[in-house]
């Protein structure tokens, strides 16, 4: 290896006293902003606090973002109202810092809280409060809360109300509503994001905006556009739905040698179509009792959240989808609350789950895609293979999300985005290791390329439509420190955009022309100096 140049080191010893001079200037100027700096001096952690490490690495659930070659934060701001806000973005514009912002820390490419230049994280965890009106069926949501927090609060005002945000609990709330937010009850209600009414942002001149004030193109954007791109969301209204009392969950597993070749592939015909009240996934794994080259089988799981009884749900399902053979053994009428829990494994007697899950944490990688023709039983066999290699030892795992019903009826422009009608399912695959493979992580990435080249007959094309909420930086990497032109971000804009793209970019050239609010798949402002498409 060769020695490192007298010039390098010198530039290395600078950017680090540049970053740290720019710390200081944020915390001189904080202190300027504030009659009584000790009064949000608990809110603010330095490299030479004590719980700075526990603070940054509390909500990183992706231990690929958590390495000791990671780029960390100069500082981490936690703040305990949204007053606080306002002076960190005027204070990090001032000291040149980039602003990243974390509210559950799920982020797939950890951009909101890694940037490869000096910068601070505003994490919203302490603006976790939530208000539930049951009479006027809305709810007042924190960016910092977590859906699992929501739901519980929400099942405390009324037994037949609920929310169509997503399964997994722990996400927060910020990211999630800001990227669109699917869950089990999308093909009845559509997602998080069709379902804010109302929103709170802290934009880049430090005002505090609800949605008259910021106007209906803002209000537009942050609803699937990717809150981040805007400002900083502190919290979000929300319109509550209507659920029976009781709902009916299942789980049915089939193996290869139960036929589930075939009952998955009639799945992408039934699902998208059946009835809006019953929502059928599919998760794809690897059983441990698949370990052994002699024994190779995958293990297809349909998980499924009725909107009724199970009376109901099996002559329905005799009709339509006789070849799962679901039984009523299989089902469990459940509250729609208990539901949530069910449907993630947890015990259903005790809803104080909702509000103390822990998320595991582990090494990752996710690429979604979506599927507008069904994908023939040679495709999936082509899959089945893919849980053979090696690297699927740790854990990859197919999702299969039915869309159909309501998000067939919503215009693509409706908010930003832009996935609706045209679409059967949205499939995901996801790759999980160990610590003990940590050092490996770059085979995993890579492999999650070949499955993402696997799938590219069988999936959307001009554009190849992948979720937001899901990033991938694979998709038009941009490897240049600074300003993202707008060829470079149209390139995965369309993919998670289509054509909302161009209006999320008008709107970002006026509400931050400056692009204060940017990481590396952000929305660019358009500059006079570039010419659409340069």
């Amino acid at each position: 290896m060769k020695t490192p140049t007298i010039s390098l080191i010198l530039l290395l010893i600078l950017a680090c006293s540049l970053a740290a001079s720019a710390a200081g200037d944020l915390l001189q100027c904080l202190s300027t902003k504030f009659d009584n700096y000790s009064s949000i001096s608990n809110v603010v952690y330095t490299t030479r606090n004590s719980s700075y490490t526990s603070i940054l690495e509390h909500t990183i659930y992706n231990l690929r973002f958590d390495t000791e070659s990671t780029p960390k934060p100069q500082v981490i701001i936690t703040p305990e109202h949204e007053s606080q806000i306002p002076p960190v973005v005027h204070c990090a514009k001032k000291a040149g810092l980039e602003v990243r912002i974390r509210s559950g820390g799920h982020d797939a490419e950890g951009l909101s809280y890694v940037s490869r230049v000096p910068f601070v994280v505003i994490d919203l965890i302490k603006l976790n409060e939530i208000t539930v009106d049951a009479a006027a069926k809305t709810a007042w949501v924190g960016a910092g809360a977590t859906i699992g927090s929501l739901y519980y609060r929400i099942a405390e005002k009324s037994p037949v109300l609920a929310f169509p945000a997503g399964g997994c609990l722990t996400l927060g709330a910020g990211g999630h509503f800001g990227g669109g937010g699917y869950g089990l009850l999308m093909r009845k209600y559509g997602l998080a994001a069709d379902n804010v009414i109302d929103a709170r942002i802290v934009d880049v001149n430090g005002r505090i905006l609800d949605r008259k004030l910021m106007g209906e193109d803002l209000f537009w954007a942050i609803r699937g556009g990717g809150a981040a791109s805007f400002g900083v969301v502190v919290a979000w209204k929300v319109q509550l739905v209507d659920v029976p009392e009781k709902v009916t969950i299942f789980r049915v597993d089939r193996t290869l040698e139960q036929n589930a070749t075939q009952i998955v592939h009639r799945w992408q015909y039934v699902a998208p179509s059946i009835d809006k009240e019953l929502f059928i996934d599919v998760m794809i794994s690897r059983p441990s009792t698949a370990q052994s080259p002699a024994n190779r089988t995958v293990l297809v799981s349909f998980i499924a959240l009725y909107l009724g009884g199970v009376d109901t749900l099996l002559p329905l399902m005799q009709r339509t989808f006789p070849g799962l053979g679901l039984k009523r053994e299989n089902c469990n009428e459940t509250s729609w609350v208990e539901s949530t829990l069910g449907i993630n494994g947890f015990p259903i007697e005790n809803l104080q789950i909702l509000l103390n899950i822990t998320q595991p944490k582990g090494y990752s990688k996710q690429k979604s895609n979506y599927v507008k023709k069904p994908i023939p039983k040679q495709g999936f066999e082509g899959i089945w293979e893919k849980f053979y290699k090696d690297e699927a030892m740790d854990g990859l795992t197919f999702l299969l999300q039915p869309y159909g019903g309501r998000m067939a009826e919503i215009s693509e422009s409706a908010i930003p985005f832009p996935h609706r009608g045209g679409n059967l399912y949205l499939i995901t695959h996801l790759i999980n290791w160990g610590e003990e493979s940590a050092r490996d992580s770059e085979s995993y990435v890579r492999w999650s390329r070949r499955i993402e080249d696997y799938l590219t007959p069988y999936v959307s094309s001009n554009p190849r439509e992948a979720y937001l909420n899901y990033r991938d930086l694979d998709i038009g990497v941009n490897n240049v420190v600074g300003e993202t032109s707008y060829k470079q971000a149209s390139v995965w804009g369309r993919k998670y955009f289509k054509n909302n793209f161009d209006r999320l970019v008008r709107v970002k050239t006026m509400v931050d022309p400056g692009n204060f609010f940017r990481n590396e798949q952000s929305i660019p402002p358009l500059r006079s100096k570039w010419k659409k498409g340069e």
